[in-house]
């Protein structure tokens, strides 16, 4: 039988403005059909989503692809702020609570849990962001809640896969969201992590 691997998050992972692969995911699904993996790599990215949006949702594609392998990268859209840092999309002690949920309810599908933390940002396009101007996102708050990932990542025992010195300025395209470049490089982290670890 096949292994099934699900990728949830926001519109990284979903693969914005990767015009040449599609993104990470579909970079990851491509190495993984042409290197004769028995797997099945379903993209569950919705861009916007947030933790509190995206648990909505969750156990509903879950039950419908029944994971072997789920992996997070969420949290980008919690960690930006409505024109002041008192303003935040998601708070991050709810941010925190949201993340436990989201593991509690991903152990009752499968054991192999992955968290993928948050990208570069470049602030000098961020402050506020071009598509919704009231909106910003900063380093100072990336790294923030990049830490937050990790320490409830090691809380439970789950693999944190880092990824916020994998890209410089030259692959972010519109300050948040990595170019083709940029997805590449988060691609390769990731599936040199999993083939580490024996998840693939």
């Amino acid at each position: 039988m096949s292994k099934h691997i699900c990728l949830f998050g926001g519109s990284i992972t979903w693969g914005a403005w990767d015009y040449e692969k599609g993104g990470w995911g579909a970079r990851l699904r491509s190495y993984l059909e042409n290197n004769n993996h028995n797997i099945i790599v379903y993209n569950c990215g919705v861009s916007g989503d947030t933790t509190s949006s995206f648990l909505k949702r969750f156990n509903v594609e879950c039950e419908a692809r029944k994971p072997d392998v789920i992996i997070f990268s969420i949290g980008m859209n919690d960690s930006y702020y409505y024109g002041s840092k008192d303003k935040p999309s998601v708070p991050i002690e709810k941010f925190q609570d949201n993340l436990q949920t989201l593991i509690d309810e991903a152990k009752t599908f499968c054991s192999n849990v992955i968290f993928v933390g948050l990208s570069l940002v470049d602030e000098n396009k961020t402050k506020p962001i071009s598509w919704a101007t009231t909106v910003y996102h900063d380093q100072e708050n990336t790294i923030l809640y990049n830490n937050k990932i990790r320490e409830v990542s090691e809380k439970n025992n789950i693999p944190f896969v880092n990824i916020l010195d994998c890209l410089d300025l030259n692959d972010i395209a519109d300050g948040v969201h990595p170019n083709s470049v940029g997805h590449e490089k988060i691609f390769l982290r990731i599936k040199d992590f999993l083939l580490a670890s024996k998840f693939l």
